[in-house]
């Protein structure tokens, strides 16, 4: 269904260390606003080898093989912007409000516009009508797996009739690659990933921190109430119907999602992802997706030209890098004040976001998160070599650090469910779908 759509997609890259990609339908070999190109796919080979051989060269820099390490030295990824694919969405999945899956977009919900001030009471149902998904249950990339044995004819290798692997580099969640692009400016929190690779195709899932343990246990009644606001928020916005209207009466219920399975490309890196996706456009004449999703934030209400500049350089980074990786084009915030109430509503479309933080001081750039995730992606490939679910290769990293990993062979950190093993091992003629 999707395959005229991947073989369409376009190749962009900008000398321009700020650029953000247009929707699909304004991909077209024009200067935007700013004067940024976007070259045509005639010039993409020659530009690729010029981009590999660059890429190859500055990595000797940062990866220093005496310590198995990667450096996070903003300076050292300030380069041209990367290629980075049109992000073209394969597939979709739904959980419902038992965690269960099912392959299709039941989940989905559309965007229903607030009024600029709208009023609306975020810590109403908490107490009576939430739901909470137990954080107890690390998921993994299960779900994701079980899209992918779902959807396994879509995957497989080009011209390998037989073959069981399927055609990326990567397979992860969206999130995962968020916390990497954002990992040159994090001050606060680490992260360890484990990573395996099997059937050619490298896996990548997050292993929870200690300090992230700790401060989920020692979240305060206020904090949690918090996290409450943002689902809160959602239900103020979506309705279950395209013709519908929003029912903030009913419970939140945080086991529900609806996400997109999405594949693009990262400099030579064919990446296979899937995100949860708040909402999309009601409009039928809407892009496809991703181009019609909507994301949806609260944040504390802006007061002062201070709170305006911190919104810029901490949490604008979080949601540009969130939304860029699906190639979703804006992000609606609601700012409450400190009672939970929504105040105001404003549109953030990620096209514009490097134009909005270029004069604040030593502020995120869009082209060192890029580099860096590729970077650490190249990492990854010259490290995990073993193709063995049993291996598992830790990488690590806590702020002002360079990257480290360990291997740890049948240990916790396995991460591959046996059944997916098992269901991947047998040859594509053999395969019943679920």
């Amino acid at each position: 269904m999707h395959s005229k759509a991947v073989m369409n997609q376009r190749s962009y890259r900008s000398q321009n260390p700020n650029s953000s990609y247009k929707r699909p339908s304004e991909y077209r070999p024009e200067q935007n606003d700013d004067g940024r190109s976007y070259r045509e796919a005639k010039h993409r080979k020659q530009d690729d080898h010029h981009h590999y051989q660059s890429q190859s060269r500055s990595f000797a820099g940062k990866y220093t093989p005496s310590s198995g390490s990667l450096s996070t030295r903003r300076e050292l990824y300030e380069k041209d912007f990367p290629l980075y694919k049109q992000p073209v969405e394969i597939g979709c999945f739904s959980l419902d409000c038992n965690r269960r899956f099912f392959n299709d977009g039941r989940q989905m919900r559309y965007y229903v516009e607030p009024d600029r001030n709208p009023n609306f009471n975020l810590r109403d149902g908490y107490k009576d009508r939430f739901t909470k998904r137990d954080e107890s249950q690390k998921e993994k990339l299960d779900h994701i797996l079980r899209w992918i044995v779902s959807n396994r004819s879509k995957l497989n290798s080009k011209g390998v009739a037989a073959s069981s692997a399927i055609d990326f580099d990567f397979v992860t969640w969206r999130g995962h690659l968020t916390k990497l692009l954002c990992t040159p400016y994090e001050m606060r929190e680490g992260w360890m990933l484990a990573v395996t690779r099997f059937q050619g195709t490298i896996y990548i899932s997050e292993v929870e921190t200690e300090a992230a343990r700790r401060d989920c246990e020692n979240r305060t009644e206020k904090h949690e109430e918090m996290m409450y606001w943002g689902y809160k928020f959602e239900q103020y916005a979506c309705s279950d119907d395209v013709d519908g209207s929003p029912d903030p009466s009913g419970v939140v219920n945080t086991n529900e999602a609806f996400c997109t399975v999405v594949q693009t490309r990262l400099a030579d890196h064919r990446l296979l992802f899937s995100g949860e996706v708040d909402c999309r456009d009601k409009d039928p004449n809407a892009p496809a997706p991703p181009a019609c999703y909507v994301e949806l934030k609260t944040s504390a209400e802006i007061c002062t030209p201070k709170q305006r500049s911190n919104l810029h350089r901490f949490k604008l980074l979080k949601w540009w890098a969130q939304s860029f990786l699906p190639g979703v084009p804006r992000v609606v915030a609601g700012f409450r004040d400190h009672d939970g109430v929504v105040v105001a509503v404003e549109t953030f479309h990620i096209s514009k976001i490097s134009q909005l933080i270029k004069n604040e001081y030593n502020c995120w750039k869009p082209t060192v998160c890029m580099n860096f995730c590729s970077d650490f992606l190249s990492f990854v490939k010259r490290v995990a070599t073993e193709d063995n679910p049993c291996v598992v290769y830790l990488f690590s990293w806590e702020p002002r650090r360079d990257v480290t990993y360990s291997i740890h062979r049948d240990s916790e950190f396995s991460f591959l469910p046996h059944w997916y093993v098992e269901e991947m091992t047998r040859r594509p003629d053999s395969h019943t779908q679920p």
